[in-house]
């Protein structure tokens, strides 16, 4: 690691998963417009290398969006970072063209990923961790437009201190797991699947146990169905069995950038909206596709006198502890029903995520970001927190603007998007308005051409 001090740039990127690398290569395709066009960058990522939820990986498990939803083509279409473009360099766009498939499998975009960020593989810095941000000492408040970040090595020695006139903050969600249960040799969250499978022996896994309503709950049923013949297998669902993902055209358009402003500049009743009518887009819901598969192994085993698969509905997770080498669960039918405990050889606790949440990161600086009435972040439309006035520099979120920005704000969906705005505010700022009407103007201004 290099030990330089006091490295500037215009934008430093914490964390990069596949939100900053659309950011990264929506710079590139910005300086790529003239060298005085160019934006200095550079991302800090904790991981030793590029990896986007590699644990779910599961054969044949395919994406939830089509691949046009890509990190590059709903802003610039004729961009060569395209998952089209992946597909020529490989060889294999003809093939995939007569699979006649919008959703290739997760195997494939996460190679996509892979390719696209070999491309900007100098402006990352991988097995490194932004420990903290904060201003410069002595910096004269109404001056300050940098902030200081410290950088730690994979071994946790700090070294490296950089400066950045805007930070984009994307570190990613965060494993829930269910009240009163810890991970450990037996208990997994879904994040950690396929790393902690394949280092157990699967003899040992006679009776296991899958908790969550969602598509990586349901995904991992199957897999452990599938892989583990002489074992029984217990879905947990919290809902009465699986619900189905709405993924009709009217449904997808929560998706689509329109929606993004509908929501962000709608009241507090369109936003309610929103997420009454509109979770099952998203949320502890599942493909039809793997819904009725795992129905049907279930059938199939009861024309067999069978009972490997097993459903338990409208029941959830109220705590874990070991008995002897086995995994004691303990388990609550409805809200109010009484409580049993059940012995497992694993529970995979597929029990979804917490949003992003930066406080911590951001330390002292965080008395500087303006929160709304509930205690959250206030976000400007270009995904920026609202912060003082002394307080010039950008801090931006790619995750944790549910609230502000709805669905789409930790997904794939609007990735390309979103990347692009955030770069087109960067642009904005960096030209120096002087009020908010002039800083519209100047963002209206960067959005022109085929750049967004």
């Amino acid at each position: 690691m290099s030990n330089r001090e006091h490295e500037i740039y215009d934008v430093v990127g914490v964390g990069f998963g596949p939100s900053n690398l659309s950011l990264a290569i929506a710079l590139e395709e910005y300086g790529a417009r003239g060298p005085e066009d160019g934006i200095s960058s550079l991302f800090f990522e904790r991981q030793s290398s590029f990896g986007w939820h590699r644990n779910m990986l599961l054969p044949s498990a395919t994406m939830q969006i089509s691949f046009l939803k890509d990190l590059v083509t709903f802003r610039n279409p004729t961009s060569s970072f395209s998952f089209v473009a992946y597909l020529h360099a490989q060889g294999r766009l003809p093939q995939f063209v007569n699979n006649q498939d919008f959703f290739p499998t997760r195997q494939e975009f996460h190679q996509y990923l892979e390719w696209a960020q070999a491309k900007v593989a100098d402006r990352i810095v991988y097995g490194s961790e932004v420990t903290s941000i904060r201003r410069p000492p002595g910096a004269v408040p109404e001056l300050s437009d940098r902030l200081l970040l410290e950088v730690a090595d994979a071994t946790g020695r700090a070294g490296r201190v950089v400066e950045a006139r805007n930070v984009v903050i994307s570190t990613g969600l965060v494993p829930s797991m269910p009240e009163g249960t810890e991970r450990d040799e037996r208990v997994w969250h879904s994040s950690e699947f396929l790393a902690k499978y394949r280092r157990t022996d699967p003899g040992e896994l006679r009776r296991v146990a899958v908790a969550g309503a969602g598509q990586s709950a349901a995904e991992i049923a199957r897999f452990l169905y599938d892989e583990l013949p002489h074992a029984q297998v217990c879905a947990i669902v919290p809902s009465y069995g699986y619900s189905v993902a709405d993924d009709t055209p009217f449904a997808n358009q929560v998706f689509d950038l329109g929606a993004v402003d509908e929501y962000y500049f709608g009241s507090e009743q369109t936003r309610e909206a929103f997420w009454r009518y509109h979770r099952n887009t998203n949320y502890s819901v599942v493909d039809d596709e793997v819904i009725r598969d795992l129905y049907r192994r279930s059938y199939d085993d009861d024309v067999r006198g069978v009972r490997r698969l097993q459903f338990l509905n409208l029941t959830r997770v109220t705590g874990v502890k070991r008995a002897g080498a086995e995994t004691r669960v303990s388990l609550q039918e409805g809200s109010d029903g009484e409580v049993r405990e059940l012995d497992f050889d694993l529970l995979v606790c597929a029990t979804g995520y917490n949003a992003m949440e930066p406080t911590d990161l951001l330390g002292d600086l965080d008395r500087y970001c303006l929160r709304d009435e509930a205690g959250r972040y206030r976000v400007e439309r270009d995904y920026r927190i609202v912060t003082a006035p002394d307080m010039r520099c950008g801090i931006y979120l790619q995750g944790g603007t549910e609230h502000t920005h709805g669905l789409t704000s930790s997904l794939l969906s609007n990735i390309a998007v979103r990347s692009g705005e955030i770069v087109d505010s960067i642009v904005a700022r960096r030209a120096g308005p002087n009020d908010e009407s002039d800083e519209s103007t100047v963002l209206a201004e960067a959005g022109k051409g085929t750049f967004r």
